[in-house]
Formats: structure tokens, sequence, C-alpha cells
């Protein structure tokens, strides 16, 4: 799913298939209303909303710089849904996951990414290095590259670990300004050789609506429970300005990673 209007769709989770159990959250394959299967992301993990939040921001973002994402929707599960699960921490995960969540289209046939295999352009890699550092993605590394291979095609998924200001939310400005340290780790970073062009890309094609526009997409009932005090639409104001500052700095973030860079070599 490329560039294009930022929009997403609802479905109705019908089917629980199988679990995923990759870390803590307990994704899972479900089929839905429209007949596709989906890697369903649950609002009752331990990660809860936050994790998210970040998918979607992060998810929407590689969309729009058009790297390749398996569509995001949002699923609806409904409070009867998980009565029949026969496992208890499935069943209790059901429970508090009743509402909206989000889901990625299941790429059928994908294989998880290794650099051993396949080198990606340097356009390519530079796009992924810049936004996992946009964004502060600490997960995209060799030990768990977050990519697969689908169609002989590059694609990412998981962003769930991203946009950690938000765990304790009360220095988002400062965070915001902050280089991003962990790219040193990044399982892309040695191909990421057009950066500087990448970055003047990334500023002709985001600015505060196209950013705003993607944080209007939370839904308010993710924004309720929240740690800060503030109300939805507050919530959603911070998301906007932590992106729009970060932006506006991005040589910050974009000199470290350079740096790293050339210490990989």
């Amino acid at each position: 799913m490329k560039s294009g209007s930022v929009s997403l769709r609802t479905v109705k989770v019908t089917r629980y298939v199988s679990p995923l159990r990759e870390g803590g959250s307990l994704p899972a394959i479900a089929e839905a209303d429209d007949n596709f299967l989906y890697v369903l992301k649950f609002r009752g993990s331990g990660q809860g909303v936050k994790s998210l939040i970040a998918e979607l921001i992060g998810g929407e973002l590689a969309r729009i710089m058009g790297l390749s994402v398996p569509e995001l929707v949002f699923a609806n599960l409904d409070e009867a849904f998980g009565r029949t699960e026969p496992d208890e921490e499935i069943q209790d995960l059901l429970k508090f996951s009743t509402g909206l969540n989000l889901a990625l289209h299941y790429l059928s046939g994908a294989i998880t990414y290794d650099p051993l295999f396949l080198q990606p352009d340097a356009l390519t890699a530079s796009k992924i290095v810049w936004l996992d550092s946009f964004i502060t993605n600490v997960d995209r590394t060799a030990r768990n590259t977050n990519m697969l291979i689908w169609h002989k095609e590059l694609w990412l998924i998981d962003h769930g670990a991203s946009l950690y200001f938000h765990h304790s939310w009360d220095n988002w400005q400062n965070q915001a300004e902050k280089p991003f340290a962990a790219i040193k780790d990044h399982v892309l970073l040695k191909w990421a050789t057009r950066l500087d062009e990448v970055n003047e890309t990334m500023h002709e094609l985001l600015n505060q609506e196209v950013l705003s526009g993607i944080v209007a997409l939370i839904p308010d009932d993710w924004l309720l429970d929240h740690a800060s005090g503030l109300d939805p639409v507050a919530v959603r104001q911070v998301y906007t300005d932590f992106l729009v500052t970060r932006l506006n700095n991005s040589m910050i973030f974009v000199n470290e990673a350079k740096n790293a860079g050339k210490l990989s070599l």
C-alpha cells in the first residue's frame, strides 16, 4: 500500500485462526468479514493501545513515503468473540480487547528478511533508516528485523516499539529534538548512503497537514485512559507536535545515523 490519501477501513473479526507467540503482545492470525486474513494486534495486550498508536503512525508514515507495508485496518472485536476459546490466556486477551483493535493484512507465504540473502538498494535502505530514526523505532535490528520478503519485495511490519516518548510523556519536547542513538544497531544502516537526499525529499513530502492527518486517525477511545490526564484532543495534538518538531530538527537524527553508518563500515 503506497502513497495516497490517508484512510483506514474497518473490518469485523469473525474467526480467531491461530496465535503468533512473539514477544509479550500475543498477536494472532484472524479472519474478518471481508474474508481476508489479518495479523491482529490487540488493545488488551501487555503493551496496550500505545503499541497500536505507534503501529498506526509508523505504518502510515511508511506508506506515504512509498515503502511497502501491509494494509492497516481497524478490526472490531465483538464482546462474545472469545467465549469459546479454550486457552485461558488467549480468552482473557480477547475479553480485554473488545472494541476497536488494529490489524495488518496477512502476507501469506512471506519469509523473514535476512540481510545475508538480500541487500536493499541504497535509496530504500536510506528511507527505512530515516523513518526509524524519525519515529524512534528500536526494533529493526539483525536480531529482529521486522521486515518480510513477499513476492520478491521488502515489506515493513511491526512499528509498535516506536515513539517511546509516549511511555513517559512529560518530556516529549526534549525527546523530539534528540538524536536516535539506537540507530547504530539498525540492520540496514550500512546500506543507507543516501540519507541527505531522503531527508530533503521527506521535507517536501511531509508537513504539519500530512502529519496531523495521520494522527487524526487515532480513535478517541485509544486516547481516553491516558496517564497525562489530557483529553483526547490534547493528546492527539501532542503526537502531532512531536512529529512536527522532530521533522523540523531532522538533521539531528540524520547526522547521528550518518556518523553511526561510518562506524559500521
